[in-house]
């Protein structure tokens, strides 16, 4: 497409439809981006490359290590860590492509952990895995910064994941504190990716990736006070919907904003689960409580409150929107089921079909079909999990799916007629 419009770009200035100045500035333009996407493919392919050969010569190394003598181990400990020091070094020193930094840096990476590794076989150094994986990640943040590698922040958010799941899950009553402190050492440069390339696929990347890695981790941080889990996952999904539908994502497609589907697609998951009266029960008469955990849940909720508050002074705020305020409506119920489990059970019901509903009308009045979509599966989906905990019969069942269906191609036939009788107006 762009090839075919810098060849139009002589007749609109022959025809003064532009001036030869302005179809200049369009040619190179287009130039510019069609040089920059072979430094992109070079970068991936880069890292990729270096993630290759570091296992490459892991599981070599691996395969003959028992004939190795302990000097010989050594020496493949750390000649590795050299070369990747060397290419880091050298990247830096001749002031390299990117391609190059991010590649070097990758590298680097995972020859670290394989030295840390192999030092520890060699010589019998206790440890776990969970400190393993810490001191691995903490090495290597200043790369991050040293390289300006996109690449390297990225494994640092996984491995960040990965140590925390480890530390937290698998130890049971252990919390990864260090874990915020990984992410908020990151954050800096995150900031920095979305002031200065905001739409770019690497900051796309990291818009779900975050938020992904927030929600593995949360329940680490809860492993005493079971019943707030999913009050504090609910206020977790409205901190990520408010945080979505800031100024600086606004101008984001909707698969570039992690924060906002993540948010809108796991308030809608936890109002689902907390439609059953089962979820109340184990609310009910709650006596015990842990106030570190107490605490985390409110921190959330005066976090989302905040983003709430702020989006309220730009003027941001639909206010027939519930999913900004659904963590201030299931708040609220959590204090009301400590006393009574059918209230917030029937409310949840009715907040889930609202959120439908208004999904529905927000896809009609702007002419949306991923959005008219969404509301109705909202509703199929209560309809659902009514099925699931109600004695109906199975005729009545299959009766009320052939009328959700019918709605399902009503609703769409309906709307694609509007969308095609607008255009012929046009």
């Amino acid at each position: 497409m762009n090839s075919k419009l810098t060849k139009e770009l002589p007749e609109l200035v022959e025809n003064e439809v532009i001036s030869k100045d302005t179809a200049t500035r369009i040619e190179s333009y287009y130039k510019s981006k069609r040089n920059d996407n072979p430094n992109r493919l070079f970068t991936v392919f880069g890292v990729l490359g270096s993630i290759l050969v570091g296992l490459g010569i892991i599981l070599i190394l691996a395969h003959n290590w028992d004939v190795f003598s302990k000097t010989i181990k050594t020496l493949f400990a750390f000649v590795p860590l050299l070369i990747g020091q060397g290419l880091v070094g050298f990247s830096i020193l001749k002031n390299k492509s990117q391609a190059w930094k991010e590649a070097s840096g990758t590298f680097l990476f995972f020859v670290v952990g394989a030295s840390m590794a192999m030092v520890s076989q060699i010589y019998n150094i206790p440890g776990n895995f969970s400190s393993y994986m810490l001191t691995w990640v903490l090495l290597c943040v200043p790369l991050i910064y040293l390289l300006k590698s996109s690449g390297l922040a990225l494994l640092h958010v996984v491995f960040a994941t990965i140590y925390a799941c480890e530390y937290g899950y698998s130890y049971g009553s252990n919390i990864p504190w260090m874990y915020l402190l990984l992410i908020v050492i990151m954050m800096p440069y995150y900031a920095r990716l979305m002031k200065r390339r905001s739409k770019s696929n690497v900051t796309s990347v990291f818009n779900w990736l975050l938020p992904l890695s927030l929600i593995i981790t949360l329940g680490t941080f809860i492993v005493r006070f079971d019943e707030l889990v999913f009050l504090s996952y609910v206020i977790l999904f409205g901190l990520f919907y408010n945080l979505g539908k800031m100024p600086i994502f606004e101008n984001l497609k909707l698969r570039q904003n992690g924060y906002l589907v993540l948010g809108s697609l796991g308030t809608v998951v936890m109002l689902l689960m907390t439609s059953f009266k089962w979820v109340w029960k184990d609310v009910y008469g709650i006596v015990r409580s842990d106030m570190g955990e107490a605490s985390l849940v409110v921190v959330l909720f005066v976090a989302t409150t905040f983003a709430l508050i702020y989006l309220f002074l730009k003027k941001r705020v639909e206010k027939a929107n519930l999913f900004h305020f659904i963590f201030i409506i299931m708040s609220a119920l959590f204090f009301v089921g400590l006393t009574n489990a059918i209230i917030p059970t029937i409310i949840s019901n009715m907040l889930l079909f609202a959120l439908g509903v208004n999904a529905i009308k927000m896809g009609v009045d702007k002419m949306h079909f991923g959005v008219l979509n969404y509301g109705l599966t909202i509703v199929a989906a209560l309809i659902f999990c009514r099925f699931v905990d109600t004695n109906m019969g199975f005729a009545i069942k299959g009766l009320l799916f052939v009328v959700v269906g019918i709605g399902f191609f009503v609703t769409n036939y309906v709307m694609l007629k509007k969308q095609k009788n607008k255009e012929e107006e046009l």
